[in-house]
């Protein structure tokens, strides 16, 4: 029997709206599941983190592929670092660096410091050369700490709606490996 890959949206702060790519992965991919968070806009670390945890209750983990953006991505390395589950893999898009002082400004409660730990499963780290919420240099160290592929896209913003990135095809295709 052949074991199917189920691959899961993990937002940031905001809920990536209606032009982001992650709903467009997730209307043109009706199998893909958004991870819902109660509050998108005053984020509680341990919330989120539960609430992935309890949304991939159940689930075969093998087979279980994250796609994450933004603050989505420091819920994807503290849910790893909290539960230490292998999973299939993750595409970690434009992770947030949470301990700026821009950052902090948002209110998002308990998610500094970021973990610097290799997670427990196959990840590619997305970044852009000119993201206003994380330095290259600082997407690099996660990248390495967290054991992960490192992809840089050039200048390309936050990877979100507002840098051009709404239907986003080529992120689609960094996806294939776990396909």
């Amino acid at each position: 029997m052949q074991r199917t890959t189920r691959f899961f949206i993990v937002p940031g702060l905001g809920n990536s709206g209606p032009d982001h790519w992650q709903t467009y992965f997730e209307r043109i991919h009706p199998e893909f599941t958004r991870i819902a968070q109660r509050s998108w806009d005053a984020p509680d670390r341990a919330e989120w983190v539960a609430t992935l945890e309890q949304a991939l209750a159940g689930e075969d983990l093998s087979q279980v592929v994250l796609i994450a953006h933004s603050l989505g991505c420091a819920t994807v390395a503290h849910w790893a670092n909290t539960y230490g589950h292998r999973i299939k893999g993750a595409l970690l898009v434009a992770p947030v660096d949470v301990e700026t002082d821009a950052f902090a400004a948002l209110a998002p409660t308990g998610f500094a410091p970021l973990p610097l730990l290799q997670l427990p499963f196959p990840s590619k780290v997305v970044t852009s050369t000119t993201d206003p919420w994380v330095s290259a240099a600082r997407a690099r160290q996660f990248a390495e700490a967290w054991g992960s592929e490192l992809v840089v896209i050039g200048d390309a913003g936050h990877i979100n709606v507002a840098s051009g990135h709404g239907d986003w095809p080529d992120g689609l295709a960094l996806l294939r490996d776990w396909a």
